[in-house]
């Protein structure tokens, strides 16, 4: 296991959700650094724990192409409510290839190719993120137990392998749009995603 993780100090963070508790996170390995953003738990079941990867697109930008900044905003509401963390993992852009190769992947989907393909095609993993060192982290925040709050059975069992008890998969997902209906199919049907996408469209946000 990877367990070379350096926390600072908590501040206060206060938002448009909540007010909440914020500390960095470095990988001494890596150097990359990661956020987490916390509230105290409210309730008696284990903590709810947010793993985001970071999407600079979706979480700054607002795009359409994914669904990653609203699962972001709607963890911080729940977590505000709730209690629990957000954990931003930063190294993440595009399940791991990073920002640029991300836009390249883009311009394939243009051209037809879904989001697996459009990796394929690159010569690139579909899914690079490991999540050692976010359970790294959770150990030193001492978050043992926890309800993962996340669609993504992979993510489940990335935190299992290195020792995290996972009490529950609590659902992120969020209204489609037809922007990024077809990436949400694609998760679902050839990443195993648990997604509730209806045939007839369903709902989604205007």
């Amino acid at each position: 296991m990877i367990d070379v993780v350096t926390g600072g100090p908590a501040v206060q963070l206060p938002t448009a959700s909540g007010s909440f508790t914020a500390r960095a996170w470095t990988d001494t390995v890596t150097g990359i650094e990661h956020l987490s953003v916390s509230s105290p738990c409210r309730t008696e079941s284990a903590p709810l724990v947010r793993l985001h990867s970071e999407c600079l697109t979706g979480d700054v930008f607002g795009s359409y192409r994914c669904d990653c900044g609203e699962q972001l905003q709607q963890a911080l509401e729940l977590i505000a409510v709730q209690g629990g963390t957000v954990l931003y993992l930063c190294g993440q852009e595009g399940r791991g290839i990073g920002l640029a190769n991300k836009i390249r992947a883009y311009a394939l989907q243009e051209g037809g190719a879904d989001t697996v393909e459009a990796n394929e095609q690159l010569g690139l993993p579909v899914d690079e993120r490991d999540y050692a060192v976010a359970a790294a982290i959770l150990r030193e925040m001492g978050l043992l137990s926890i309800r993962l709050l996340s669609n993504n059975p992979a993510k489940s069992t990335g935190l299992r392998d290195q020792g995290i008890e996972i009490l529950g998969l609590v659902s992120s997902e969020v209204p489609f749009r037809e922007q990024n209906l077809r990436y949400l199919q694609t998760k679902r049907n050839r990443m195993d995603h648990r997604l509730a996408l209806r045939a007839d469209g369903g709902p989604h946000r205007s």
